[in-house]
């Protein structure tokens, strides 16, 4: 048995996210009869609707979607977060809300819903559209161990979640997950341009890229060794990894990676506080 079985979901807003994270929760047996999506297209209410969704026109009544909800998710655009929950705050009352809202604090996110907060902010990643994603979650005081496990199980099906105790650590969360996907296909992109300059066409190279970093992903996360020791196996004295490694090394690669990150970490930091005011 489930946490989730007969938990009514609500999601606010039916955008890219929301829809992965849909496709999870049916992938792990919820029953689409349980999850509502509030969204002002009328092609997007279609489209979910097919697939055996409730849909709910939020301009028409937005507190539908809520009032009986058990989980309510918030997946609408910071921008416009304080008028889309406008329409609803006053019907919460125990539900669970979990923001997948960059750059929105739990904090403003309550001062949003009137004082109310049931609040576990998230930050998930794009590859949550193939159940591959890697979520950070923190959650205010006022949640409930079973409130936490419920939000634990709702990300979980797109994917790895990890909790932080101190909401500044979500920053770190989007520049290690939030936004690294894009980090990757960088990587990628640069060794298919590197692997064409020395011969191979396109096709060959992208495949054999692709296929190295997630060979090389699933390697590390099944193995008992640190990325440091698997790298320091692979690379033969006087080999031609070696010399790659050290041109890397050279080049302050892995500082340029730190010095992005931190980049990042403060882009996060800034945005929330944009937010803010």
């Amino acid at each position: 048995m489930s946490v989730l079985d007969n938990k009514k979901i609500s999601f606010i807003g039916g955008g890219n996210m929301a829809q992965a994270l849909i496709s999870g929760l049916v992938s792990c047996g919820v029953k689409p009869s349980l999850i509502t999506v509030a969204d002002p297209s009328s092609e997007a209410r279609a489209q979910l609707a097919a697939k055996g969704l409730n849909t709910v026109d939020p301009t028409a009544d937005a507190k539908a979607a809520v009032i009986d909800a058990d989980i309510v998710v918030l997946a609408v655009k910071p921008q416009v977060m304080k008028a889309v929950v406008s329409s609803f705050a006053d019907v919460l009352d125990k539900q669970l809300v979990i923001s997948v809202a960059a750059g929105l604090s739990t904090e403003l996110l309550s001062d949003m819903l009137g004082g109310y907060d049931n609040i576990v902010r998230a930050m998930p990643n794009t590859p949550a559209m193939i159940q591959m994603g890697a979520t950070g979650l923190y959650g205010t005081d006022n949640i409930s161990a079973e409130q936490k496990q419920l939000a634990t199980v709702v990300m979980e099906a797109s994917g790895l979640v990890m909790w932080v105790d101190n909401e500044e650590h979500m920053h770190a969360v989007t520049a290690v997950s939030g936004s690294a996907p894009a980090y990757m296909f960088y990587f990628i992109e640069s060794m298919v341009d590197g692997a064409v300059a020395l011969g191979l066409d396109k096709e060959q190279a992208s495949a054999l890229a692709m296929q190295t970093m997630l060979g090389a992903a699933k390697m590390a996360m099944n193995s008992e060794d640190a990325p440091a020791e698997l790298r320091r196996k692979v690379t033969s004295p006087n080999g031609t990894t070696q010399a790659a490694v050290e041109s890397m090394q050279a080049n302050d690669i892995g500082g340029q990676i730190v010095e992005a990150m931190q980049a990042c970490y403060d882009r996060s930091q800034a945005l929330s506080e944009e937010m803010s005011k």
